[in-house]
C-alpha cells in the first residue's frame, strides 16, 4: 500500500516511515516544511498529487506550556489541521490514521481509561486535541483515532532535542541530583513500538477510537530508575511531589490508556520494561560511529 507519513522527520514519524517501508509499503515522507495541515487548500494539493492510500498524520502542536499562551494556534494546528486530513482523505477514500493523547483525560479515574470514558482535559493541549477527534470523527468515515502517551523514539535525541530517556541519562552522566515526581502515573511508549501496533491496527480495516500505547504503568520515577538500572547508572536519584515543580499547566496525575480493544481487534504492544532496554539498544546502534572503510 501507498502511505503518506505526515511529520516523517519527527520522533515516530521517524519510526512509522522505518516500520512501513521494512513492510514494502510505498512511504510518501512529508515534513511540515512540505504540508501545513492548518492550510485546507494545501492539504488537497499534496494529498491529490500523492494518491496515498493512507494517510498517518503525527503533526500536532504539543508544546504543552506553549499551548497555555496560545490557545488559537493549539486548536488550528490540533483541531483545524486535523479536520483538513480528514476533508481530504473523505474526498480520496483514503484511510485516515491521526494520534492523540492521554491528555484529554483529567486523571481523577485512578485506573485504566477506555475509549468509552469521556475526555476532560485539563489543559489547553489536551482540549485541542479533543476537538481535533470530534471533528475527524465527524468528516471522516474511515478513520483510526490512536490515543498514546509519553512517547520516546531514537529520532528524539537528535531531531527534536531530546525526550525524557536523553535527559535522564544526560543528567546522570553529567553527575547531577536528579528529582523526578512519583504521583504522575502513565505508560511511556517506545515509538519503535507504537509504529509497529499501528500499522498492524490499520491492516485490520476495524475502524475508530483507539488506545495504542506500551502494555503497564509507573510513575515518572519509577520509569527513571528503571532507565538507569538498564542503563547500569546509579546517580543520585530522589522521588518528589510534582507541586515542587511550578507550571502553567494542569497535568493528569493518572493517565494509563486500557489497550483490551487493541487487544480485541487482534493487536498487541509490548510492556514498557520490555521496550527500554531494545530503545537503549537501538540508540547505542544509532550513536556507533561507522569504521572507515565500510
Amino acid at each position: 500500500m501507498k502511505v503518506a507519513v505526515i511529520g516523517a522527520n519527527g520522533q515516530l514519524g521517524t519510526d512509522l516511515v522505518k516500520v512501513f517501508r521494512a513492510a514494502g509499503d510505498v512511504v510518501v515522507p512529508l515534513t511540515h516544511a512540505q504540508l501545513d495541515v492548518t492550510s485546507q487548500d494545501q492539504v488537497a494539493a499534496v494529498l491529490g498529487e500523492a494518491k496515498p492510500d493512507v494517510v498517518i498524520s503525527t503533526a500536532a502542536f504539543h508544546q504543552v506550556e506553549v499551548c497555555e499562551k496560545k490557545p488559537e494556534l493549539a486548536v488550528q494546528v490540533n483541531g483545524v489541521g486535523a479536520m483538513n486530513l480528514a476533508l481530504a482523505c473523505q474526498r480520496s477514500g483514503a484511510v485516515l490514521a491521526h494520534f492523540s493523547t492521554d491528555y484529554v483525560f483529567d486523571g481523577k479515574k485512578n485506573t485504566e481509561y477506555s475509549e468509552s470514558d469521556l475526555p476532560s482535559p485539563l489543559n489547553v493541549y489536551g482540549t485541542s486535541k479533543v476537538v481535533g477527534e470530534h471533528l475527524i470523527a465527524a468528516y471522516a468515515d474511515r478513520r483510526f483515532v490512536i490515543r498514546t502517551c509519553g512517547l520516546y523514539g531514537v529520532a528524539g535525541s537528535s531531531g527534536k532535542g531530546g525526550n525524557f530517556v536523553e535527559t535522564m541519562l544526560k543528567k546522570a552522566m553529567a553527575g547531577d541530583a536528579i528529582r523526578v515526581v512519583d504521583d504522575q502515573v502513565l505508560t511511556p511508549t517506545y515509538t519503535g513500538d507504537l509504529a509497529e501496533a499501528t500499522r498492524r491496527l490499520i491492516l485490520t480495516e476495524k475502524f475508530g477510537l483507539y488506545h495504542v500505547s506500551s502494555e503497564g504503568e509507573c510513575s515518572w520515577y519509577e520509569f527513571t530508575r528503571h532507565i538507569m538500572q538498564s542503563a547500569g547508572l546509579t546517580p543520585n536519584l530522589s522521588p518528589v511531589k510534582s507541586t515542587e515543580f511550578a507550571s502553567p499547566v494542569k497535568r493528569p496525575a493518572y493517565s494509563v490508556l486500557s489497550k483490551a480493544k487493541l487487544r480485541a481487534a487482534g493487536v498487541s504492544i509490548p510492556s514498557w520494561k520490555d521496550a527500554l532496554p531494545r530503545y537503549l539498544a537501538e540508540r547505542a546502534k544509532k550513536n556507533t560511529p561507522t569504521p572507515v572503510g565500510v
